[in-house]
């Protein structure tokens, strides 16, 4: 990527955390562009830890933490737990459910039309059903 690309994408990077109502630090900045430069994925603060490791970003793993929990809450991350000991952090925030690999610990987009939830209760007086996640989990053959 030549100087001026990286400024663009650079911008853009800041351009989206200011206006997700996140100040723009270096590390946000370094973070969301290794998080979202390719494409959708879905990734656990370990493995992004790893990536910014891998890439020179000197970061603590207590800070990949808050930084995914806050890009969560901002919006532009979707939280997806497959169990109480793993979640992972998703980059598409449309409408859609997950397939899980429990031998690989991978996780795979079920678009949102492809799968329908019946019977889902009425949410307590004062509340609303925010979402439904549905995350089918198989074994390989």
């Amino acid at each position: 990527m030549g100087e001026s690309s990286q400024a663009t994408g650079k911008a853009h990077l800041i351009a989206r955390l200011r206006g997700a109502g996140l100040r723009p630090t270096r590390q946000r900045v370094e973070l969301t562009g290794l998080l979202f430069e390719g494409g959708d994925r879905h990734l656990t603060a370990e493995m992004l830890h790893e990536e910014a490791a891998q890439a020179g970003i000197r970061v603590s793993l207590a800070t990949i933490y808050n930084t995914l929990h806050q890009l969560t809450d901002a919006g532009l991350l979707r939280q997806v737990t497959v169990d109480a000991a793993r979640s992972y952090f998703d980059t598409n925030i449309g409408e859609h459910q997950h397939f899980y690999l429990e031998d690989e610990g991978t996780l795979i987009d079920i678009p949102g039309a492809e799968i329908a939830v019946a019977g889902v209760p009425n949410a307590p007086s004062g509340t609303r059903v925010e979402r439904v996640d549905v995350v089918v989990r198989l074994r390989r053959d």
